[in-house]
């Protein structure tokens, strides 16, 4: 069964940075490169909304809320996507999903915390 692995997610205070990673297990690794990868975040009531994504060529995309304070990155060499998250707000605080797309394929990895708190 293929996992996407979260990590990074923490408490910061606001105007703070973070920075999450995530990475698949192995039986994706030869087809890393080629799968959209996105990060999306949900808080406590809320739906799942998409924060970012890249597509396999590099194109991103993001929510109007993070534009600006949030970039999303891939190493295909290290098959790893990253959210690198800047000035920070309360309202940012939620639950950070990864999730890579191609084909009829849509993966989740299991979440990680993001709290951001004074």
């Amino acid at each position: 069964q293929v996992q996407l692995v979260e990590s990074g997610g923490g408490l910061v205070q606001p105007g703070g940075s973070l920075r999450l990673s995530c990475a698949p297990s192995r039986s994706i690794f030869h087809l890393f490169h080629i799968y959209t990868m996105g990060w999306y975040y949900q808080a406590p009531g809320k739906q799942r909304e998409l924060v970012a994504s890249i597509s396999s060529g590099g194109t991103t995309n993001y929510a109007d809320s993070v534009k600006g304070r949030f970039t999303i990155s891939r190493d295909n060499a290290k098959n790893t996507v990253y959210l690198q998250m800047n000035s920070l707000k309360p309202e940012d605080t939620a639950v950070y999903y990864c999730n890579a797309k191609w084909s009829v394929e849509n993966l989740w990895g299991q979440g990680t915390q993001v709290t951001v708190s004074s």
